[in-house]
């Protein structure tokens, strides 16, 4: 009954109804309902989607167990999907353009459609030929002054434990897909990361591990629109508002802490 129980307690924790869970997996609601009632046991191609959409290792959605160190370094049961060189063998570089990324949430592990994404070799001596690096267009004006239309040179994070305080990476999420942000790392005490824009008019939100599906850390980008320049007066007036409500509110507090 551990894995009927697994089953829903997930499934609740997501909000989402059994046809909901259903639709992400391929099933009818009805199977699903077998599953949480303990009638039936899910296939093993079945055990491998819900692990993916929950988060977590086979071995604890059978088990019951609670979070592991494995689940929170990232390192659960999935395999990077990357393009090959059919010649030479070494991994290429896949670009997900911005129309490209609403479908790599559903893709990122589909070997067909990431092949068929732009690809080309990295050969500069900054980027060390070892690591598995991929390249994604973002859009918005939440990280100015890197502009929108740029694109962000990224390597593959194995294990999400080291994601450092204050640097920059995009992260693939279960609800909102493709995410370029700050991050400050607060796993080990809390399980999840707070994401942070360098465009203060954006307000920073924690998100939970369970949510991640894929992490890159950013190493550079290229911006390709010269003629355009981001409207930094904006950002400076938007910090030194936030500035302002900060001191305003530290005031109150030490006030109210001297009465």
């Amino acid at each position: 009954m551990a894995l009927a129980e697994q089953i829903k307690n997930h499934r609740k924790t997501k909000g989402w109804t059994q046809a909901q869970l259903a639709e992400r997996l391929g099933l009818n609601r009805a199977q699903v309902g077998s599953y949480e009632e303990g009638r039936a046991e899910p296939k093993l191609d079945s055990l491998k989607a819900m692990a993916q959409l929950f988060a977590c290792t086979i071995d604890a959605l059978v088990s019951g167990d609670a979070w592991t160190t494995k689940e929170l370094s990232g390192q659960k049961l999935r395999v990077l999907t990357v393009a090959v060189d059919s010649r030479e063998g070494s991994e290429r570089v896949s670009v997900v353009p911005v129309k490209a990324a609403a479908g790599y949430l559903g893709g990122y592990g589909d070997l067909d459609f990431i092949e068929a994404l732009p690809q080309f070799a990295l050969p500069l001596p900054e980027f060390s030929q070892e690591e598995t690096r991929r390249v994604f267009q973002i859009q918005g004006d939440s990280m100015l002054p890197i502009m929108s239309g740029s694109y962000v040179i990224s390597s593959y994070v194995q294990d999400w434990r080291s994601i450092k305080t204050n640097e920059l990476y995009v992260f693939l999420t279960q609800e909102q897909g493709v995410v370029f942000k700050r991050a400050i790392n607060r796993i080990a005490e809390a399980g999840c990361l707070d994401l942070v824009s360098d465009n203060p008019v954006y307000k920073p939100y924690s998100l939970h591990v369970d949510e991640l599906i894929e992490v890159w850390k950013v190493q550079g980008f290229i911006q390709l629109d010269l003629t355009t320049k981001p409207n930094m007066d904006q950002v400076i007036l938007a910090r030194l508002e936030n500035l302002q409500s900060e001191v305003h509110e530290l005031r109150r507090s030490l006030n109210q802490h001297v009465a």
